[in-house]
């Protein structure tokens, strides 16, 4: 399974990527070994995630959300967590 999730840093920026095991990336971005965005923004907790088949399919639609911009990523988590 693969994923596309989008993150909620310390400092309420948001950061969006793909995986193929959420639990482990979760974890390695908190440990501060994640992406260089979210090194100095610990601690992250994820807020959405879509699962995807390929990883090709995950990171098109990690292309599409980083294209979104702040409110429309909000509109994407709140219509996912209602």
């Amino acid at each position: 399974m693969n994923y596309t999730y989008i993150l909620k840093c310390a400092d309420d920026t948001l950061y969006c990527g793909w995986t193929n095991n959420i639990e482990k990336r979760l974890k390695t971005h908190n440990e501060g070994k994640g992406a260089k965005y979210t090194r100095s923004r610990l601690p992250v907790t994820l807020v959405y995630y879509e699962t995807f088949e390929t990883s090709i399919e995950a990171q098109k639609r990690e292309y599409q959300i980083k294209k979104l911009n702040r409110q429309e990523k909000l509109k994407l988590i709140e219509k996912r967590t209602n």
